[in-house]
């Protein structure tokens, strides 16, 4: 009874090792994919203007709350317990708001995340798009993102299908001919 479950079980992966092994894969490198795309370079542009936008007014706010203390600390003499508690009131007021502002802006699911969203997901949609068409064409059961995360000790030149996408995105070069 052993062995002809032995024999069963050597059967049964023997029989599942040619679809394993028939499957096609390949890789693309998205980052470099994005970087040739001009509508990706513009949000790019946009996002950073943004950022920056934001960052100088955060900036701003902090400088204006160091010139609160440092009003304080040179009148301290002058002011009493009530007006100095008053005061240190007010700036630990400033301190929250602008705290809460940052948080809002560059938080979890803040306004830069959510314009970045906007402005990123489109471009990243249109490869995903170009992506799934190239695997299609090319009957691959798998696609890997060279530059995402996964890490690839070493990759065969052969299943880059990067070109591809950038063709099916009109971004290929000219002068490379894909085959």
């Amino acid at each position: 009874m052993k062995i002809k479950l032995f024999l069963f079980s050597c059967f049964f992966i023997l029989m599942l090792t040619p679809s394993v092994m028939a499957q096609k894969f390949g890789y693309v490198d998205t980052e470099f994919i994005l970087k040739k795309m001009p509508e990706y370079q513009e949000a790019q542009k946009e996002i950073n203007k943004l950022s920056e936008t934001w960052q100088s007014e955060i900036e701003e706010s902090y400088k204006e709350i160091q010139g609160m203390y440092d009003e304080l600390q040179a009148e301290d003499v002058l002011l009493t317990k009530a007006m100095r508690e008053e005061r240190m009131k007010e700036i630990q007021h400033k301190e929250e708001e602008v705290k809460a502002y940052h948080k809002k802006v560059f938080g979890f699911e803040g306004m830069f995340f959510l314009k970045k969203k906007e402005l990123i997901k489109p471009v990243q949609d249109k490869v995903f798009e170009a992506v799934s068409k190239v695997a299609k064409e090319k009957r691959l059961q798998v696609i890997f993102d060279k530059s995402g995360s996964l890490v690839m000790i070493y990759t065969d030149p052969i299943h880059d299908y990067t070109d591809y996408v950038l063709e099916e995105l009109g971004l290929g070069d000219p002068n490379d001919t894909v085959k």
